[in-house]
């Protein structure tokens, strides 16, 4: 996910937690901070749909696509690869047709390539094991959104297997919002509530 430029400082809830002022913003990115954001996921369908989804998210902001997901999974069929692998011309004419959703072809068709490229890593150890195999041997501490980078040596390297793989719409810096978003690194705020909880950095890291 990319944070808004002007998402920099921490700020106290109404209930008491401490949280960036991004997700101090609506009810709805409130909710994905506390419960999602961060958070491991190593499970190949939900990796294929946050890679899906940061790659929709491109130029538009993450609270767009939060708003839109619940219309993107029914679309895409709560993002089952193996479904929308064997999506057609008709699908793509189908989801282009379809106001809930982002309507971008070159979007559309890069989530029905990367549907058929997690079936194809399948053979190599499954999605989950190629993307985690980037992971850091660090994670950054921020105090501020300004401090939190933006790629990193591991996103550049990501993107570039991913590409090799057959997806598309993985960039380095969208690589980057990926591994934030699913826990490979902590750019949670020093201070936040939410500092520390992913569970995959020891407490000296953090």
């Amino acid at each position: 996910m990319t944070t808004e430029p002007e998402s920099t400082a921490l700020i106290v809830g109404d209930d008491g937690l401490t949280r960036p002022s991004w997700a101090e913003s609506s009810d709805l990115m409130r909710e994905y901070y506390d419960t999602e954001w961060g958070l491991p996921v190593r499970d190949e369908q939900g990796l294929y749909e946050r890679i899906t989804l940061e790659g929709f998210q491109s130029g538009l902001s993450w609270a767009t696509i939060l708003r839109k997901r619940p219309a993107f999974r029914e679309a895409f069929h709560d993002f089952d690869p193996d479904v929308v692998a064997e999506f057609t011309e008709t699908d793509v004419e189908r989801l282009m047709d379809n106001a809930d959703i982002i309507r971008n072809r070159a979007k559309i068709n890069a989530a029905i390539n990367g549907a058929r490229a997690t079936i194809g890593l399948r053979d190599d150890g499954g999605l989950a094991n190629f993307v985690w195999s980037f992971q850091p041997s660090t994670t950054p501490a921020p105090r501020t959104y300004e401090e939190v980078p933006t790629q990193s040596e591991e996103s550049k390297a990501l993107a570039k297997a991913l590409r090799s793989r057959g997806f598309r719409f993985v960039g380095p810096t969208t690589m980057y919002a990926l591994m934030e978003a699913i826990g490979m690194v902590d750019t949670h705020l020093v201070g936040s509530h939410r500092r520390g909880s992913s569970g995959v950095w020891p407490t000296e890291a953090q």
